[in-house]
């Protein structure tokens, strides 16, 4: 019997469980085809799976899945295992891997793969909605999986529609998320072409490597930041902003420096499922040359976790307090970051993405931009906002001399 030792980066360990549908959607470099691929050879080589590789257009054999499958079985040393012929590929346990475009397939000629008992669909977001609904029904072996791997273009395309709205509750259906981040084994020369991009094109940086939808980019809240570096004025002081995170968002702290009408974010601290009592050691993180004691500062935090707050208080941050919230309150603070020139330190990478991310709502039946903010991609973006609170509401008084009605004047021409 051979044992293969496949090494699988954790986002897609959902992926290794048994469901009839199988998603994974994401940015370049994420991995996602190269998961699959793996995936269905460690199958054939441990039993009998006759595989569909689909995309929405294949004129040609080239257009396939099928060479990377070949790089795949060369590197996981199992050749011997395989016979590669012009158009499909057999394997132990008379395991078959054919190739085929669904566009010009029709209902009956869909037929022909009803004996199959895996699909995987590559550049799933240019399959249509006709092509999703001949071959979900085809696949209908006890057993069957069906794969589907996409970096997304639109919410209203037909594979972002049936994995993105499907019922949590659908034991039938899984789908991950993941990016280069997730990734491992990320490629050096791929990571400058991201950072490149990061730095001179925050749309495109967002719907290739972050696998966000390609949108309008009037959608985008802020245009007024850009990465580098600055020297602080010596009669600068910091300012911190705490945002609090649950079981999948993550708890923030951000550092930054206002003069003028520059604003500079300098430090971030984050971490994803950060539990309460280990906040305190988190935002210790934050202690370096420039902010010596965090504990020792005051921080503005979001009020709507009153316990953390408190909790924080009696653990060593006496000077920590709850941020002002009301009606407009989050429209107002974006307003004023955005009434800034903001510059972000090229550390923080949670910073960036999120001043790239955030939008406004778009319609998706007209494609209009709404004067309505979406509530994501925003932690970094509130604790910000928090950080600032004080600066908002008190902004540096204006000092006028008043003009002194006893005062010897001198009148041209008296």
């Amino acid at each position: 019997m051979t044992t293969l030792t496949i090494q699988t980066p954790r986002a897609f360990l959902p992926l290794l469980y048994p469901r009839r549908y199988k998603g994974s959607f994401g940015g370049r470099g994420s991995g996602k085809s190269h998961f699959f691929a793996e995936r269905l050879i460690e199958e054939a080589v441990g039993g009998h799976i006759r595989a569909a590789c689909l995309r929405e257009h294949q004129n040609s054999i080239k257009d396939s899945s099928k060479q990377l499958l070949e790089d795949k079985i060369e590197r996981l040393g199992v050749s011997s295992m395989f016979h590669v012929t012009e158009t499909e590929i057999r394997g132990p346990n008379e395991s078959l891997f054919i190739f085929r475009g669904l566009q010009n397939h029709t209902a009956s000629s869909m037929k022909s793969l009803e004996g199959f008992n895996r699909a995987w669909v590559d550049e799933a977001q240019t399959i249509s909605a006709r092509s999703l609904e001949i071959a979900t029904p085809t696949f209908r072996a006890p057993g069957t999986e069906m794969c589907f791997s996409w970096n997304p273009t639109k919410a209203s395309d037909p594979v972002d529609l049936f994995f993105r709205t499907a019922d949590p509750s659908d034991k039938d259906i899984v789908s991950v998320r993941v990016n280069f981040g997730d990734n491992p084994w990320f490629p050096d020369d791929l990571r400058r072409d991201a950072e490149r991009d990061r730095r001179r094109d925050p749309d495109k940086y967002a719907h290739v490597w972050l696998g966000e939808y390609s949108r309008n980019s009037e959608a985008r809240v802020f245009r007024n930041w850009r990465i580098g570096t600055l020297p602080i004025p010596p009669d600068a002081r910091p300012y911190f902003g705490a945002d609090w995170g649950f079981a999948v968002d993550p708890t923030v702290l951000v550092r930054c420096w206002s003069w003028g009408r520059t604003l500079y974010v300098d430090r971030e601290v984050y971490s994803v499922g950060c539990e309460i009592d280990r906040t305190p050691a988190l935002f210790d993180r934050m202690n370096d040359a420039a902010t010596k004691d965090i504990r020792a500062w005051p921080i503005i935090a979001d009020s709507a976790r009153p316990e953390t707050v408190s909790y924080m208080r009696r653990h060593g941050f006496p000077k920590i307090e709850s941020a002002r919230k009301g009606p407009g309150s989050v429209e107002d603070g974006v307003e004023f970051l955005k009434n800034h020139d903001i510059v972000v330190h090229p550390d923080c990478r949670h910073t960036t993405d999120e001043l790239t991310l955030y939008s406004y709502k778009i319609d998706k039946r007209t494609n209009e931009v709404l004067p309505e903010l979406e509530d994501k991609k925003n932690h970094v973006i509130d604790a910000l906002r928090y950080a600032v609170e004080k600066l908002r509401r008190n902004p540096p008084m204006k000092f006028t001399i008043p003009f002194a009605e006893s005062a010897p004047r001198n009148i041209p021409g008296s």
